[in-house]
């Protein structure tokens, strides 16, 4: 729900998003490997300001989702440490690389994502949420010789 909130009150997205951020939540609740797949919420002063899941991809291709930073979080390293864990956690469970799909709008995440080292791999014009959008996608290498 905070997804939803947030993303409709920033960026003017519709429910679809709320939607497939359930859909994400409902799956990973259902069905998920402790030992491939991970999730962290993010607190300050007992409230939640943030969460982020490493779902498995493939065998070798972790996949970073649903990073959400609230506005009362901004600002204190709640975003840089989500995807800190996220990425240690792809890297000690065996995965050689972390992928992610984000939006251009999203400009804040985008920042987090390039200082963790991630690189933008493609991009792709879409119309979903109720707008259009470039869909981005990165990759974060996770082994020493880049492969």
């Amino acid at each position: 729900m905070a997804h939803g909130e947030q993303y409709a009150a920033e960026f003017g997205w519709n429910t679809e998003f709320e939607a497939l951020v359930a859909r994400i939540v409902a799956g990973f609740a259902a069905d998920h490997d402790p030992s491939r797949e991970r999730a962290w919420l993010a607190e300050m002063d007992g409230h939640r300001v943030g969460c982020v899941f490493c779902v498995h991809k493939d065998n070798e291709t972790a996949q970073l989702r649903i990073l959400l930073v609230t506005s009362d979080g901004r600002g204190h390293g709640v975003g840089r440490r989500l995807v800190a864990e996220c990425i240690g956690f792809a890297r000690a469970a065996g995965y050689r690389r972390l992928v992610l799909w984000t939006n251009d709008p999203l400009a804040a995440a985008r920042h987090l994502y390039l200082a963790a080292g991630f690189t933008l791999v493609d991009e792709a014009p879409h119309h979903s949420f109720g707008i259009d959008l470039i869909g981005q996608s990165y990759q974060l290498d996770l082994v020493g010789d880049g492969s």
